[in-house]
């Protein structure tokens, strides 16, 4: 089963940046549309940006502006660049993808990592 690992995770003071990446975890030959979402002590799960396959990205009102989601897939990878940082953006980041598929032709429907703690504290 290939998962997905994000990193870049950590302790940055408000106003700092942050860059998130998540990718497989082994070779893969694909991976389709991907997002980032993050869930705070008490708090709903928020769905923070998504980016499609071909590009085409949305973004929370409560990032926009300040984050920004891209993908490389070449290496099947996104990234999460968060600007502007707020104590409020602190909560555990995860990334997520409708589908992969391996260089043996097998498919999984979706995949999902198992987070990233970001805090935001002066």
């Amino acid at each position: 089963q290939v998962q997905l690992v994000e990193s870049g995770g950590g302790l940055v003071q408000p106003g700092g940046s942050l860059r998130l990446s998540c990718a497989p975890s082994g070779s893969i030959f694909s991976i389709g549309s991907m997002d980032w979402s993050r869930q705070a002590p008490g708090k709903q799960r928020e769905l923070v940006a998504a980016i499609t396959t071909g590009g085409s990205t949305n973004y929370a009102d409560s990032v926009k502006g300040r984050f920004t989601i891209s993908r490389d897939n070449a290496k099947n990878t996104i990234y999460l660049q968060m600007n502007s940082l707020e104590p409020e953006d602190t909560a555990v980041y995860y990334c997520h993808t409708d589908k992969i598929e391996t260089h043996q032709g097998l498919i999984e429907a979706g995949a999902w990592g198992r987070g990233t703690q970001v805090t935001v504290s002066s």
